[in-house]
């Protein structure tokens, strides 16, 4: 066999061993991301409800999923995550996303059991400015939100508004729909709040339907 036959054969030989390690390894790492992000998510859910996720594992994510949470759809198809105690509904979580400066932030936003008032929210994925507007993702920003009113007695969506300054500064009607924003991300907590009324629009029949029964 000629030297250049010799050579041939084994650069295709270790071309095509190289590709399928690779590709075992992409689809490895693949199945890793799919889990983790999986867990990312329901992770977020459970957040949203108002648990301490600190040291949370997929066994222990999964647990409070198998005995609190089940996923269900709007009339529109929308999901919607329920919390129930004791077989009994108790709190109701969905998506929330929209743009926000720079990319588009995804999240989750929990009811309380009176579907007006929230049970707590969970910013999870964007690509916001570190230090500005991915303040979004931090605890101090998120726990604003809780106990704020989001929809009126007759289930309308209030005017959630995220203020430059201080929420406390304003007059009780608006105050209760209101949180803080972040001081330099007066775009990113513009998106937030403009994409949080639409989401809440888009719910509002189907909460305004459980309400009635």
């Amino acid at each position: 066999m000629r030297e250049e036959t010799r050579t041939i054969i084994f650069a295709t030989v270790v071309c095509i061993s190289c590709s399928l390690l690779l590709s075992g390894t992409a689809a490895v790492l693949k199945s890793r991301q799919d889990t983790n992000a999986a867990f990312d998510v329901q992770r977020n859910i459970v957040k949203a409800f108002g648990m301490d996720i600190t040291g949370a594992t997929p066994d222990s994510i999964g647990k409070v999923f198998d005995e609190h949470i089940s996923e269900e759809k709007t009339t529109d198809n929308l999901p919607v995550y329920v919390w129930k105690d004791d077989g009994k509904a108790t709190k109701y979580a969905f998506p929330v996303s929209g743009k926000g400066l720079w990319s588009t932030i995804y999240g989750y936003l929990a009811l309380d059991s009176d579907l007006r008032t929230v049970a707590g929210i969970s910013f999870y994925k964007h690509g916001e400015t570190p230090g500005l507007g991915a303040e979004i993702e931090k605890d101090w920003f998120q726990n604003q939100f809780k106990g704020k009113q989001l929809y009126g007695k007759d289930g309308s969506p209030l005017d959630f508004s995220i203020v430059k300054g201080s929420a406390d500064k304003l007059p009780p009607k608006q105050k209760r729909c209101a949180v803080d924003g972040i001081s330099g991300a007066t775009l990113t907590g513009k998106g937030v709040q403009n994409f949080l009324r639409a989401d809440l629009a888009r719910y509002a029949d189907y909460f305004k339907t459980i309400r009635e029964k």
